[in-house]
């Protein structure tokens, strides 16, 4: 059985279920304000793991990442660009999803995007108000934190230590610097919805418990983001759950975050990673190999030597394939062999199994896989073509359950030739068709075709 890191509890305790077989899993998703960039790979690649190896246990996941598409990110940079928000929102949107399938991650099965919803987060904030947890300002509508029993929880802080430690509240309404906009009142040129407080948005911290409880229902089972999210936003939205006395996420999990020479990745330090960039000069498996070499709790150190050494462990996992799909036994499928190939991926799934269990520990799980990629490249080595096929295929089968499945890095499609079919995309949706087929040819003249069908295009060679 899966045991993952509670935040909450700060213990390893075992994934809930609140529907037996089945788990619903929420993980806060992009705001689309710009390219993507290396911590974001890192929390969707972590959370792709995790609902594959759920998957793979037997259970049915229900998979829900938002994606906030209005927020004062994507205001301030379309007020600067002198654009509509939507189109930056827009824009970004599809830059993230194009640097999400270079990495091979599941789409998740739910996308709610938060101007869908806004209606509903208008009544959680005017129910709170009315249950005497949020006020009225000026500018918006404001959560009272005292008045939530547990405030602090994730962060293990109370409320007066989160108090003290604050910064000096930006508004003199606020009664106390904890407190976060639930409303935000309208200002000139910006986004505006109705509510009973007059024209506004919502405020960041409130959308996805909307989502989270309108998609997944009351006591959910798993609430997954990055580690910058716990506090305050991860905070603030359970803090709303618990003031409209509704259950909200059984268990929180909280991924670690990159680090580019030794030092947190921040714009400021000059070490910041788009993803794109570094998806356009490694295979995009490498930064999933690196991903799994490392604790997802834990810092993850993003450089060329890293990403080298991971693509060399690839290029033995993609020979391997190449000699177990060439290989001829000239004994054939024989019962013996057969059996054989049972036992062994018995063996090797027992040891996958027992690492993955304890805390997702993907390193772990790996490091057996390459050894065991590598031993079975020293038996075909050794001329023993049924012992090294058996132990072969067993690896190669439990590392696609991670992710990683093996063939060159030109068999996926790179950044270039996916924003190529998604400008294809877009000429053909607006009738465009003499652009649609000079992309068409670009993407061509780089080795790929594109086969138009009901659920959109798909590339192939």
């Amino acid at each position: 059985m899966l045991r993952l890191h509670d935040t909450a509890t700060g213990l390893v305790a075992p994934v809930p279920e609140r529907d037996p077989g089945s788990v619903g899993l929420y993980v806060c998703g992009p705001t689309v304000y710009g390219p993507p960039h290396a911590g974001h790979g890192r929390f969707v690649l972590v959370y792709d793991v995790l609902r594959r190896y759920l998957e793979h246990t037997g259970k049915a996941v229900r998979h829900v990442s938002n994606v906030t598409d209005v927020d004062d990110k994507i205001v301030d940079r379309a007020r600067a660009e002198r654009r509509d928000w939507r189109d930056v929102a827009a824009e970004s949107e599809e830059q993230w999803w194009r640097a999400m399938d270079a990495l091979g991650a599941l789409r998740p099965g739910v996308v709610p995007h938060a101007t869908e919803h806004v209606a509903e987060m208008a009544e959680l904030v005017a129910e709170l108000v009315a249950r005497g947890h949020a006020y009225e300002t000026s500018d918006g509508v404001y959560l009272a934190c005292d008045t939530v029993e547990g405030y602090g929880m994730l962060a293990h802080q109370s409320v007066d230590s989160l108090r003290a430690g604050a910064r000096v509240a930006v508004s003199e309404e606020k009664r106390s610097p904890v407190d976060f906009a639930l409303w935000k009142k309208a200002k000139p040129g910006g986004p505006t919805w109705p509510s009973a407080f007059g024209p506004g948005r919502p405020g960041w911290h409130t959308e996805c418990v909307v989502m989270s409880l309108g998609l997944l229902g009351e006591g959910f089972d798993l609430h997954g983001g990055g580690l910058d999210l716990v506090f305050p936003h991860h905070e603030n939205e359970r803090a709303q759950a618990v003031a409209l006395g509704r259950r909200f996420a059984r268990l929180w999990v909280h991924n670690g975050l990159v680090t580019v020479g030794g030092e947190k990745m921040s714009k400021s330090l000059g070490n910041y990673v788009e993803l794109e960039d570094l998806l356009a000069s490694a295979d995009p498996r490498a930064y999933r190999m690196l991903v799994l070499r490392s604790s997802y709790r834990s810092p993850l150190e993003v450089g060329e030597a890293a990403l080298a050494d991971a693509s060399a462990a690839l290029g033995r996992v993609d020979e391997l394939a190449r000699r177990i799909g060439t290989l001829r036994d000239e004994r054939g499928a024989a019962s013996g062999e057969v059996d054989g190939l049972a036992r062994t991926r018995k063996s090797v799934g027992d040891r996958f199994g027992a690492a993955m269990d304890e805390d997702l520990a993907t390193p772990r799980a790996l490091a057996d896989l390459l050894v065991a990629v590598r031993d079975a490249n020293r038996l075909l080595d050794s001329g023993d073509v049924t012992a090294g096929r058996s132990l072969g295929r067993a690896a190669l089968e439990h590392l696609a359950v991670l992710g990683v499945e093996p063939g060159a890095a030109s068999d996926r499609p790179g950044t270039a030739v996916l924003e190529l079919a998604g400008r294809r995309e877009e000429a053909r949706r607006s009738g465009d068709y003499a652009a649609a087929d000079a992309l068409r040819s670009e993407i061509a003249a780089l080795g790929w075709q594109v086969d138009d069908s009901p659920s959109g295009p798909h590339l192939r060679r």
